[in-house]
C-alpha cells in the first residue's frame, strides 16, 4: 500500500498506558512501514514531572516503525492544544494523519483500515474524518463500515483538505446553530454534544474533539466508522485527565480486517438508528446508574 499516513501519538504522564498503546500499534500489519511521531506534553505540576520523565524515558526506546520522532514540549500545552498543533503540523507535511492518544489498544488491522479509507475517500469532500472506535451496537446486519455524522476521537484519521475546515473559535461555531441543528447535532438529544459545546464556552472543558465534530457537522461532512470497533479505550480507570472510572464504552475489538467500504456517500440510516438506541440506553436502569455512581464515588 502506497502513501501511508504518519501516526501522531499524544502522550503525557501514564507510562503503563503508553507502553500498551505502543505495543498494540507495533503489532499492526503496517507498523514497520509507518512513520510514528510522538508528542510528549510537559508536566503541568511538580507532581507530574516524575511520570512525564518515565514516559519520555520509555518512548526513547520505541522501535518497530519506519521512523520514530519524539517532540517534547518544555511547557504544559494541554491535550487540546497539543492535538491541534500536532495534527496541523503533520497534515501540512504529509497531507494526512492518523491520530492516537496514550490510552488506546488497537487491532492489528487498524492502520490498514485507516490507510485504505484515507486513499479511498481522499477526493470525497464530504468525507472529513475516519474513526476506528464504535460503541457496542446490538443492531445486526450492519455493514462492516458506514458513514455517520458524529466524529469519534479514540483513534481517527483525516486529511489536510478536511482539517483546514477545523474551526477552533467556539463563538463562531455556536453562532451557526439553531434549534433544529442542535437536535440533529446531539443525535436527537441522546448525547450531550451540545452541552459539551456550552461547557467549552463556559470554561468547563477544553475539548478539541467537540469543536472538530461541530466543524464537520456545520460543513455538512460525514465520518467513516467500523460497525465493530477496531480500538478500545483503556483510560477509563481513573488515570485520565479528562475521564473517570467507567465501563459504558468498553468494547471487544474486531479481530478481522475491514474489507467492505460504502460506495454511496450518505449517512447510513440503520447505523444511525442503532447508535441512537445505544446512546439513549447506555447508562442502564436507575439501579445500574446508582451502582455505577457508588463505584466511581468510592473508588
Amino acid at each position: 500500500m502506497q502513501n501511508l499516513a504518519p501516526i501522531a501519538l499524544f502522550v503525557y504522564n501514564r507510562p503503563q498506558h503508553t507502553e500498551r498503546t505502543i505495543k498494540f500499534l507495533q503489532q499492526n500489519l503496517l507498523a514497520a512501514d509507518t512513520r510514528l511521531y510522538i508528542f510528549s506534553d510537559g508536566a503541568k505540576t511538580q507532581n507530574d514531572e516524575e511520570k512525564v520523565k518515565e514516559v519520555r524515558d520509555f518512548i526513547k526506546t520505541v522501535e518497530g516503525f519506519k521512523s520514530v520522532k519524539i517532540v517534547e514540549s518544555k511547557t504544559n500545552k494541554g491535550l487540546a492544544n497539543s492535538v491541534i498543533e500536532g495534527v496541523t503540523q503533520l497534515n501540512q507535511n504529509y497531507g494526512q494523519v492518523i491520530v492516537f492518544e496514550d490510552d488506546l489498544v488497537s487491532s492489528p488491522h487498524t492502520l490498514t483500515y485507516f490507510n485504505e479509507a484515507l486513499n479511498r475517500y481522499r477526493d470525497e469532500e464530504k468525507v472529513m474524518h475516519i474513526g476506528a472506535y464504535m460503541y457496542h451496537l446490538k443492531q445486526e446486519n450492519l455493514p462492516e463500515s458506514f458513514f455517520y455524522r458524529a466524529a469519534t476521537s479514540w483513534g481517527w484519521a483525516t486529511w489536510q483538505s478536511a482539517w483546514q475546515h477545523f474551526e477552533p473559535n467556539i463563538d463562531k461555531l455556536l453562532a451557526q446553530f439553531d434549534r433544529q441543528k442542535i437536535n440533529e447535532f446531539s443525535i436527537e438529544g441522546t448525547m450531550n454534544f451540545w452541552k459539551q459545546m456550552q461547557d467549552f464556552k463556559n470554561g468547563r472543558n477544553n475539548s478539541w474533539a467537540i469543536r472538530w465534530y461541530a466543524s464537520i457537522f456545520l460543513k455538512g461532512g460525514l465520518t467513516l466508522n467500523p460497525s465493530q470497533s477496531l480500538v478500545n479505550n483503556i483510560g477509563h480507570d481513573g488515570t485520565g485527565v479528562h475521564s473517570g472510572i467507567n465501563d459504558i464504552y468498553n468494547v471487544i475489538i474486531n479481530p478481522k480486517p475491514i474489507t467492505q467500504f460504502p460506495t454511496e456517500i450518505v449517512e447510513n440510516e440503520k447505523a444511525y438508528t442503532a447508535i441512537k438506541s445505544f446512546l439513549a440506553n447506555r447508562k442502564g436502569s436507575l439501579w445500574t446508574r446508582i451502582k455505577r455512581y457508588l463505584h466511581q464515588r468510592f473508588n
